[in-house]
């Protein structure tokens, strides 16, 4: 079992390493102000939300990602938000605190074209191979998990975000710079182990009324690296009397599930994602988790909000 373990551990980081991939979130509709500067102000309200996922249950070192996100309008038609997203993977552990800046445009029928950009840093850490457990250790000669290694770089992002109140579509690349990383020299010759690379997202969903108090609420994500597969998700969920919702999820040859959430109060809702995981790693790591906790805090003057469809 720990060969098991040991080898897809190995995929994993090279996998990471050689092109360092944004997490996936299956309740990514709630969770756009991390991936797209333009959705920052949409609300009508201070807007934010945690996001916790627990990624292949059961797999030593597998990924674990945590999101807190934070916007408000600033005016007419500006937006202004804070965005931190830590991810980890074995000895890998990354983390991205952005600002985010939106200007929108107003197009008529209550039609919104937001454009947004991101600027922070992304703190990148790298362990000993040792860190993921289970005793292993560095193969003699093998200089790539010899040592830790810390760096912090510079992240710039964009987007753009059209919505109104039953439909949106949006398409950001929240990372548009190269960064390297586990950069060593050993007698005298220099080694490249790992950089990130530009990812793109386009994301789209509508609100269909099917009656008084339920609605039909169809999204879809598509993402990729600009050298990495595609990866698509789809989404169906019934919204009820605007407190519950219930769906399905599926993702592109990788997992199938289910999420669900609940508006405790106007202003806090609280959901949780199921994935079964259907690729290769289903017969050592057969499911993944996430659950979120999403809030407004209305403005002044502001007796009540829009429902919070997405």
């Amino acid at each position: 079992m720990r060969k098991i373990y040991l080898v897809i551990i190995l995929t994993l980081l090279n996998f990471s390493l050689q092109a360092q991939q944004n997490p996936h979130f299956t309740q990514y509709m709630y969770n756009m102000n991390i991936v797209n500067p333009a959705y920052a102000g949409s609300k009508e309200s201070i807007s934010g939300g945690l996001l916790y996922r627990q990624q292949w249950v059961g797999l030593d070192g597998a990924p674990t990602s945590a999101t807190l996100a934070i916007h408000s309008p600033l005016g007419k038609n500006v937006g202004l938000g804070l965005s931190v997203l830590s991810d980890k993977i074995g000895p890998v552990d990354e983390k991205n605190v952005n600002l985010d800046f939106s200007y929108t445009l107003k197009l008529g029928d209550e039609s919104r074209l937001s454009f947004g950009i991101k600027t922070g840093a992304v703190l990148h850490r790298i362990g000993l191979f040792s860190d993921i457990g289970n005793g292993y250790t560095v193969q003699q000669g093998d200089i790539s998990f010899s040592e830790n290694s810390s760096t912090i770089n510079l992240n710039l992002g964009s987007g753009v975000f059209f919505h109104n109140e039953k439909y949106y579509a949006a398409f950001s690349v929240p990372n548009m710079l190269n960064n390297k990383y586990l950069d060593i020299t050993n007698n005298g010759q220099a080694y490249k182990f790992g950089s990130t690379t530009q990812h793109y997202f386009l994301t789209s969903g509508y609100v269909f009324d099917l009656s008084d108090n339920t609605k039909f609420k169809p999204s879809v994500m598509l993402k990729s690296a600009f050298k990495a597969p595609i990866s698509i998700d789809f989404s169906a969920n019934f919204l009820f009397f605007e407190k519950f919702e219930a769906g399905a999820t599926y993702r592109l040859s990788d997992s199938y599930g289910a999420m669900v959430n609940y508006t405790v109060t106007p202003n806090i809702r609280i959901g949780y994602a199921y994935d079964h995981i259907i690729s290769e790693l289903k017969t050592t790591a057969p499911a993944s988790h996430e659950i979120m906790i999403l809030f407004d805090l209305n403005l002044p003057k502001k007796v009540s909000i829009s429902p919070r469809f997405f």
